[in-house]
């Protein structure tokens, strides 16, 4: 009994905590005076990184900026919100999905308050960052890999 337990696939959520935090407002005060809103721009990566025995660190970054017509920055918020997952007796085939889906799908609320606490803190109305198919990027990205090496 205690062989077949040793087998059974392990995930567990470690720690998580916010990696790096940045908010920049390089035309204040005079951007609060603007009326018009600006336009705003969310760009997402996620990374992971092998530790020891079993565990991982995956990173899921945004970085929001937005942009008058004018192309004035109002403000520019790099947030990385990280993980540390155990990740054990699964197969080396289903790491990645796990790690670059699972993963950043538990990460991604607390990313959504940390930008969304940020922008507010620094005087704006707050970015609600949308959900994410990180099934969909996943599969994209593997499929672009997979045309890629088939042109090389």
């Amino acid at each position: 009994m205690e062989q077949q337990d040793a087998q059974q696939p392990v995930f567990n959520i470690e720690k998580i905590y916010v990696k790096d935090l940045s908010v920049e407002v390089p035309n204040a005060p005079q951007i609060f005076l603007e009326q018009k809103d600006p336009s705003i721009n969310v760009d997402l990566s996620t990374s992971a990184t092998p530790l020891e025995n079993g565990f991982f660190e995956v990173v899921l970054k945004a970085t929001v900026t937005a942009k008058l017509e004018d192309e004035r920055t109002v403000f520019l918020v790099e947030a990385a919100q990280a993980g540390i997952f155990l990740i054990q007796n699964i197969g080396q085939e289903d790491i990645q999905p796990v790690l670059m889906v699972g993963c950043p799908n538990i990460l991604l609320p607390y990313l959504r308050e940390t930008v969304s606490s940020a922008t507010n803190r620094a005087g704006f109305q707050p970015v609600m960052l949308t959900p994410v198919n990180f099934e969909a990027l996943y599969m994209a990205r593997q499929q672009q890999l997979s045309q890629q090496a088939g042109n090389a």
